[in-house]
């Protein structure tokens, strides 16, 4: 079989004809990209896969004979290779999509609904797919509570200036899923933004707020921040961090996309360096792309103090690289440090 080294080979697996011919039009549009094949259940994939040996598979979850969810255990068992989940997300689809990322699978978008332009479909696919073949998975393992963690108070008051600012994306909702359990109660308040789609957030923070020992939830416009509150950028909307008299609200709005992102990390860390400064703790975890970087730089240059993954344990090395490579990050470590990270940055005080 002739080979094209250049090109990213995709297998589309979907049980609609009409969305795989929509995945695989969209895809067209980059030529960096080849669609290789298409089927209509996991039963062909299994062939197809043996047969083309493709680089990246995208792959519907309800399907009739064996569900995706299903397949996709199977696949990461016995013949791994990167898988978006491309999905209807509705609130029964977002569970199963938690489910998938759990399973392995490097990210999720929305299934081509005709809400959006062809244009904007075919770069978010074209760009998870990019970002899947470059994916790795870390080569520990992480231990994922099943259920809420014990309720920790940290014992100590911090002022009402300090906040903890977080951006990630492919491989982030999993990145999430480890390190905020693992961070106590009645820290500063967190923001959240996770390149995400706009159905999928709101279970994403419930399902994390069933892990932690602290209320996480998704953002809403005019939110008051508190201790022991962490809020998620909702899909498709920035989140932006205004300061109260005492304390910090937040600002959800649709301006136009920043890094071809909404939400986008750089518009939360830009407001934080502005509002914050030396007050904030932020960290960029993995990621596809360059958003967050310059607005880490700010961040340090505001007296921040700010953390890059290391790239031993990020999914895609591709925020914290260009985050790193801007000196923005006065520290670099593992996902497995992060947490332990943040809290020793809170413990120095602010100048």
């Amino acid at each position: 079989m002739t080979r094209t080294p250049s090109r990213i080979r995709v297998l589309i697996v979907d049980d609609s004809a009409l969305a795989r011919r929509a995945i695989s039009e969209a895809l067209s549009a980059d030529r960096s990209i080849e669609v290789v094949g298409v089927a209509s259940d996991p039963y062909v994939a299994r062939e197809q896969i043996l047969l083309l040996e493709p680089d990246v598979i995208t792959l519907d979850l309800e399907m009739p004979l064996m569900d995706g969810l299903t397949f996709l255990k199977i696949l990461q068992e016995h013949h791994p290779i990167p898988v978006v989940v491309v999905s209807a997300l509705t609130p029964a689809g977002s569970a199963l999509a938690l489910a998938a990322l759990a399973a392995g699978a490097i990210d999720v978008i929305q299934k081509p609904d005709g809400t959006q332009s062809a244009r904007e479909v075919a770069r978010r696919l074209s760009t998870q797919i990019k970002a899947a073949a470059r994916s790795r998975r870390a080569s520990t393992a992480l231990v994922v509570p099943a259920a809420r963690a014990a309720s920790v108070a940290t014992g100590r008051e911090y002022s009402s200036q300090r906040i903890i600012l977080i951006g990630a994306s492919t491989g982030g909702v999993e990145a999430l899923r480890f390190v905020l359990p693992q961070l106590p109660d009645g820290l500063p308040p967190i923001v959240v933004v996770q390149h995400i789609p706009a159905n999928f957030s709101r279970i994403m923070a419930e399902h994390l707020n069933s892990l932690t020992s602290y209320e996480v939830r998704e953002a809403v416009d005019g939110d008051v921040l508190r201790p022991g509150l962490c809020l998620i950028a909702p899909g498709d909307f920035h989140t932006v961090l205004c300061r109260r008299a005492v304390g910090y609200a937040v600002r959800v709005t649709r301006s136009p996309p920043v890094n071809h992102c909404r939400p986008s990390v750089d518009v939360l860390f830009r407001s934080g360096a502005e509002v914050a400064g030396a007050h904030a703790v932020a960290a960029v975890l993995t990621g596809m792309g360059s958003d967050g970087a310059r607005g880490l730089q700010l961040l340090r240059a505001a007296g921040a103090r700010t953390l890059a993954e290391a790239e031993e344990s990020c999914v895609v090395f591709g925020m914290p690289q260009a985050a790193i490579a801007l000196g923005a990050a006065e520290r670099v470590v593992p996902l497995q440090k992060m947490p332990r990270a943040i809290l020793d940055a809170l413990a120095k005080d602010s100048e």
